[in-house]
């Protein structure tokens, strides 16, 4: 008699539409799971799902999960949920997106890549590379790799490569062979209660890597050599600009298609190594670091510097990683997931070193109230590369949060700490309108945000 995987439960995804519940729910269906969802409104990762003959039900109701045996919840689900509720008063167990995916790696070799920003990336550069070999790797991201075109793909191997959100807490569920810690940064304090906080948890996370594997620490990152001051283990490697990395990253060269850098590897007991011209078809030195770790974790499993610099140097992208849209009038229409202060100055300096003659035009998006007020000053700082910003309404991604400050001296602000043009608009049509009477010549517009902000750049070319 065959016995077929869990095919007594029903697992139901409260918010299957994220890019991570989607990826994970694909997953699990591959694996031989019945799997069904819901969410608010329809969108391409749904559409992703139905083509894998996945229920998804749109809107939330109690009615959803009346066959359902187990809850699969976001991290944007409310408490109030009528799903949640539910469930409650039926004693069914309701696991968080992390711990739902630690269940599922448990018995995988893990390249778990977590950190504030370019853990999209960086997954996403490390199916690139297992792609050159013989390895079929799980693949789990937070975002759209345009190679596979999905943000997951089950692998026929007991390899998995994840991205681990950090956003709730929950990447510290997933039990890592190798990881990566890309950087720390002040986001998502409406979870952590301080700073502190949140590197506590990548401490805990960091010791959890098995003495067989490695932990990588990009030591260009300062709240990062935080965390190797206090790590009592030393089961870790190094990467970054810095000369001390031991995947040190030097001759670094950026052009308007590709980035290109040498890499010299000095490993306790091994012979020094230096691999040279890797070359990337991406812009930033963000992205040569995400490359970088990509490259470590890959040379340390065994796979050849050849393989590697193939795999790299062929790597198709990510959706909204800076994506070309359109051209319109000789410029060109870019968008881009930046959302954080960081992110938004990394995209910005990797854009003014490629295209050193052009203006370079900003469309924001500031996503979640909170965010903005608790980084105000660091996001008024961070457009110094850009010539002109036009700023759009806030996303406010469900929050109820009263605004606490003047939206205009907000925009003001920017004015004066990134020496910027800048313009307001209400919503789409007012953008295109702008970009029609205004936007002509060799010039580079990126758009940015988590929200709304990718279908207003697509849907640009049709109401310009």
């Amino acid at each position: 008699m065959k016995i077929e995987l869990a095919k007594t439960e029903v697992i139901h995804f409260v918010g299957i539409g994220g890019i991570g519940m989607s990826g994970l729910s694909l997953i699990m269906k591959g694996m031989g799971f019945n799997v069904q969802g819901s969410d608010i409104s329809y969108n391409k990762n749904i559409e992703r799902l139905k083509k894998n003959k996945i229920k998804v039900l749109i809107k939330h109701s109690k009615k959803n999960i009346q066959k359902a045996t187990i809850l699969v919840v976001s991290s944007a689900i409310k408490k109030n949920n009528p799903e949640l509720v539910e469930a409650a008063k039926k004693n069914l167990p309701i696991y968080k997106r992390g711990e739902m995916l630690a269940h599922i790696v448990s018995l995988t070799k893990n390249i778990v890549v977590t950190g504030s920003h370019g853990k999209t990336t960086t997954t996403s550069l490390l199916a690139a590379i297992f792609a050159k070999t013989k390895l079929d790797p799980t693949i789990i991201n937070g975002g759209v790799l345009n190679a596979i075109k999905n943000s997951a793909k089950l692998g026929k191997s007991d390899w998995c490569i994840l991205e681990a959100d950090e956003s709730d807490g929950s990447f510290i569920y997933v039990p890592p062979t190798y990881s990566i810690i890309t950087n720390i940064d002040r986001e998502h304090m409406d979870y952590y209660s301080s700073m502190d906080d949140l590197k506590d948890l990548f401490i805990k996370f960091i010791n959890k890597v098995p003495t067989f594997g490695k932990s990588f620490i990009c030591i260009d990152d300062k709240n990062n050599n935080d965390l190797l001051k206090r790590l009592k283990i030393k089961n870790y490697f190094t990467y970054g600009t810095n000369p001390k990395s031991q995947f040190y990253i030097k001759n670094i060269k950026q052009f308007k298609d590709f980035s290109e850098f040498d890499l010299s590897i000095k490993l306790p007991g091994k012979k020094n190594l230096n691999i040279k011209n890797i070359k990337i078809p991406l812009l930033g030195i963000h992205n040569i670091r995400n490359s970088t770790a990509a490259a470590a974790v890959s040379l340390t499993i065994g796979i050849s510097p050849t393989l590697i610099k193939n795999g790299l140097r062929e790597f198709k992208g990510v959706q909204r990683r800076f994506n070309k849209i359109f051209s319109y009038k000789e410029t060109h229409f870019y968008d881009d997931y930046a959302h954080h202060p960081t992110e938004i100055k990394e995209v910005l300096n990797g854009v003014r070193a490629a295209y050193k003659k052009e203006e370079v035009i900003c469309i924001f998006q500031p996503h979640r109230i909170s965010r903005l007020k608790d980084l105000k000053k660091e996001f008024s700082l961070s457009f110094k590369k850009a010539d002109t910003v036009i700023l759009c309404p806030i996303y406010a991604a469900g929050e109820k949060i009263k605004l606490g400050f003047n939206y205009m001296n907000f925009a003001k602000e920017i004015i004066k700490n990134s020496n910027v043009k800048l313009f307001m608009v209400n919503d789409q049509y007012q953008l295109a309108k702008f970009i029609k009477n205004n936007i002509y010549g060799k010039k580079i517009v990126v758009g940015m945000g988590a929200g709304t902000i990718s279908s207003w750049m697509r849907e640009l070319p049709k109401l310009i």
